[in-house]
């Protein structure tokens, strides 16, 4: 079976870089910006909130070593689906909370995914998670690919991704490569 794609948007990149480079079966996760109307857009650009796109990371993966359902409740149980255009201190539409399938059967999954998680609490907030077909995206410039690896000790690193990817690795242990187990 080949690999598949799926494209994630759960606020700032380098967060969800980290998070799915973790896990087992996923053998690239490229932080970038899609799902909005400016061509070749800047950081600066999509910073800005004006060009529609997403802060995202498109994750290849084999579903023979992880399946889709896993990496949707990473993904779902690693930002927060129910609070539009914002994750954290992080504010605006380039933050947003979405899922841009490649294929029709990952659109499937999601919306049934979803719809689950909106039926197990109906006192609870329902996810504001936009699921859209894979428009053309955008690679981030370089200095934002393996941010966390180069800059752990950076101050946000340290402050936010840090009990992100402890989060994960508590909550996911049985998803996580080898050598995260051993080491993480």
């Amino acid at each position: 079976m080949k690999n598949e794609v799926i494209v994630f948007g759960g606020g700032c990149f380098w967060c969800t870089e980290a998070v799915f480079k973790m896990l087992k079966g996923v053998s690239s996760v490229l932080p970038g910006y899609t799902g909005g109307s400016t061509v070749n857009p800047t950081y600066e650009q999509v910073c800005n909130g004006n060009t529609g796109h997403v802060e995202c990371v498109k994750i290849e993966f084999n579903p023979e070593e992880v399946n889709y359902w896993d990496l949707l409740t990473v993904f779902f149980g690693s930002h927060d689906s129910t609070t539009l255009n914002r994750q954290g201190n992080d504010i605006g539409t380039q933050y947003r909370s979405a899922v841009f399938y490649t294929t029709e059967e990952q659109k499937r999954i999601t919306n049934e995914f979803i719809n689950e998680i909106n039926g197990s609490n109906a006192e609870g907030s329902k996810v504001v998670t936009e699921v859209l077909p894979l428009g053309e995206f955008f690679v981030a410039e370089s200095y934002h690919q393996d941010y966390y690896e180069k800059n752990q000790e950076a101050g946000y690193c340290q402050v936010i991704i840090n009990p992100k990817l402890e989060k994960v690795q508590k909550n996911f242990a049985n998803l996580l490569k080898d050598k995260i187990k051993l080491h993480g």
